[in-house]
């Protein structure tokens, strides 16, 4: 079986997102569907799920030509998609968002027992244990990306198009994940694999297919092109970077976080933030690093313990006052908690700096709010069609930019970043790495929390350990590999080959 697109043309108003693409996809095989932000990938995958309709040019499915009104076609002719932004509804139960619309009936009632013994068979095959009576609003990121994917597979696709899957999911995760989407070739599935994460490609694809400003570049077998070789067809020539070794870090702490607890989420966690640091945390699904920044930043409580801002101790905190205090967050969830997506796009990146585009408290300072927003889209490459245009017309990956820019023009002291990377492609990822050594060189400190181990190697001067709400030790990037950091995560036990000194970091920035 094939999925053929022939000259597929998509015009927006001043803008073509796709330029005469034709590619065609076999069955019984996985294929990585990549390109930088703006690429045109989002556009094809609506394509062929028939949540839009091309401007010229045809689909096929082998010798069928399909022709779509609405995504209700396109899963009739078995075509079924996982988006980045999932779309489960918070208030209903896990079985509700799998069978929605489509609820198992016996006498012309909702047949409970049935739907609930479905949900749980389709979940198993995923292997995962998640009750499915339970509300999706109680699940964690990654469970609620399982359920999203269980509810494709209920539809006994012929095409599975997964935009960024993993995007919410831990290591581990992450890892079951690719294996699960491997074993669908066998049951004759045309399997279109979207992702950032080049590291996947070679687990997961059989081969790479790459558009670059709305054109398809060409596709090439995983067996014969290598991670340089990818980017190359995304960007040209792009030079990755790892951690500059002219930024040293200071003797002076900004942050200490004394005894700090909120069971079950992180208990008895201490650690210092020193000037100019570049500090990431590392840990498993559940090991409550998002849950940690948080509760320092004031988003939630915490039970016990203080935290010191240079000198100045705090035994309760608030956003409010972190704010003031020079601390920004950019949220792990962009979409609901970093961004107002139907705002435009100079507001959204102006919203942290409020107090700073008042005129007495009142007034609106539309000249600075306009500067500081041209600002951050010149320097973090943000493409935009207009600074009035709405934040929901821009790319996951010029969005993440937008929240980093919003808490970039607060110029704070201190920067917590969760996930800054989830959904950008490599380019994107270079500009926001790039953004924390320049702010590391003037002194300004940084808690970045990933799960992309790779990132945190390559970007920290200083990895901390979390595991089941503690933590657990610290590793030295510079001579601690991924095999170990990821093994330090599981275990919880750090060999002192890679750790610094329990004190922190005399040897940190001696280089």
């Amino acid at each position: 079986m094939q999925l053929i697109a022939k000259n597929i043309v998509k015009d927006y108003p001043g803008c073509r997102a796709l330029d005469d693409v034709s590619i065609a996809l076999h069955s019984g095989r996985v294929y990585g569907l990549i390109g930088k932000n703006g690429s045109g990938k989002s556009t094809l995958v609506k394509l062929f799920a028939g949540v839009i309709r091309p401007t010229a040019g045809e689909l096929y499915m082998d010798d069928q030509k399909l022709l779509f009104r609405d995504p209700n076609d396109a899963h009739e002719k078995g075509i079924v998609t996982v988006y980045q932004e999932m779309s489960l509804v918070p208030g209903l139960s896990v079985a509700e968002n799998i069978f929605l619309n489509r609820m198992p009936k016996k006498n012309g009632r909702i047949n409970w027992r049935a739907a609930y013994k479905e949900a749980k068979d389709l979940l198993k095959t995923m292997g995962v244990e998640i009750d499915p009576r339970e509300p999706v609003s109680t699940l964690s990121m990654w469970q609620r990306q399982i359920v999203e994917i269980t509810k494709a597979m209920s539809f006994h696709p012929k095409v599975l198009l997964l935009d960024e899957p993993t995007s919410a999911l831990a290591q581990n995760e992450v890892r079951n994940l690719l294996e699960f989407v491997k074993s669908l070739k066998d049951r004759d599935i045309v399997i279109i694999y979207i992702t950032h994460k080049l590291q996947e490609l070679h687990i997961v694809a059989d081969e790479v297919a790459v558009l670059r400003d709305g054109h398809f570049i060409g596709k090439a077998s995983m067996d014969e092109i290598d991670h340089k070789g990818i980017v190359n067809m995304m960007f040209g020539e792009v030079s990755i970077r790892s951690r500059p070794k002219d930024i040293a870090v200071r003797a002076e702490t900004v942050l200490r976080v004394n005894h700090l607890s909120r069971p079950p989420h992180y208990n008895d966690v201490s650690f210092a933030l020193r000037k100019g640091e570049v500090l990431g945390i590392a840990g498993m699904l559940g090991a409550g690093r998002t849950e940690l920044l948080r509760g320092i930043f004031g988003a939630d409580p915490f039970s016990a313990g203080s935290i010191e801002l240079n000198g100045h101790v705090l035994t309760r905190t608030n956003p409010a006052k972190m704010i003031a205090q020079g601390i920004g967050l950019t949220p792990e969830d962009r979409k609901n908690e970093g961004l107002i997506a139907i705002h435009s796009i100079k507001d959204n990146l102006c919203y942290a700096s409020m107090r700073q585009t008042v005129i007495g408290g009142i007034l609106e300072d539309k000249p600075k709010r306009s500067r500081l927003a041209e600002k951050q889209v010149k320097e973090l490459q943000i493409l935009i069609p207009g600074m009035d245009a709405p934040c929901s017309s821009l790319s996951g990956g010029n969005q993440q930019k937008v929240v980093v820019g919003n808490w970039l023009n607060t110029q704070p002291e201190i920067m917590f970043y969760d996930e800054p990377s989830r959904g950008i492609d490599v380019n994107a990822k270079q500009q926001i790495f790039e953004i924390m050594w320049a702010q590391a060189r003037k002194g300004i400190s940084t808690l970045f929390v990933s799960s992309e181990l790779e990132e945190l190697l390559e970007v920290c001067h200083r990895i901390l350990i979390m595991k089941e709400g503690a933590v657990v030790g610290q590793v030295n990037p510079d001579v601690c590999t991924i095999n170990e950091l990821y093994s330090c995560c599981m275990s919880g036990v750090i060999p002192h080959s890679i750790t610094f000194a329990e004190s922190g970091a005399e040897d940190i920035g001696k280089e």
